[in-house]
């Protein structure tokens, strides 16, 4: 038998609190995909990204620029032109990627089964 867990297992000071979740969220991933061959306005992204909505669309690119993914740009235009565009810290996040790509092109069957049993268990 396992020793029990203790309660400060983890450290409150933790860096990971801090750290972005931009890899695992649904959608984060995409636009800095959409992003890897240079800006991008709103519009654009809704092509390819066309099963999110606006809104969300809209969120996970504020959250990205918050976290020094991406950069927004405003030019003073009529009609007004918005550009997204990746940061050179947003550009280190694509070895992570293309590991967890590589890591699913070889598990995912396995954890497809996985699901599939879970479900097949009524659970």
């Amino acid at each position: 038998m396992s020793s029990p867990l203790p309660r400060d297992l983890f450290d409150p000071a933790c860096p990971s609190n801090a750290t972005p979740f931009q890899i695992g969220d649904k959608w984060a991933g995409m636009v800095l995909v959409c992003l890897q061959d240079g800006p991008r306005r709103f519009t654009e992204l809704r092509v390819p990204m066309h099963r999110v909505s606006a809104k969300v669309l809209a969120e996970t690119l504020r959250a990205l620029e918050r976290d020094g993914m991406i950069t927004r740009t405003a030019y003073d235009e009529v009609p007004p032109r918005v550009e997204y565009a990746l940061t050179p810290l947003g550009r280190t996040l694509f070895p992570a990627m293309d590991a967890c790509r590589a890591w699913a092109a070889e598990h995912l069957p396995a954890v497809l089964t996985a699901r599939e049993d879970y479900a097949s268990r009524g659970a």
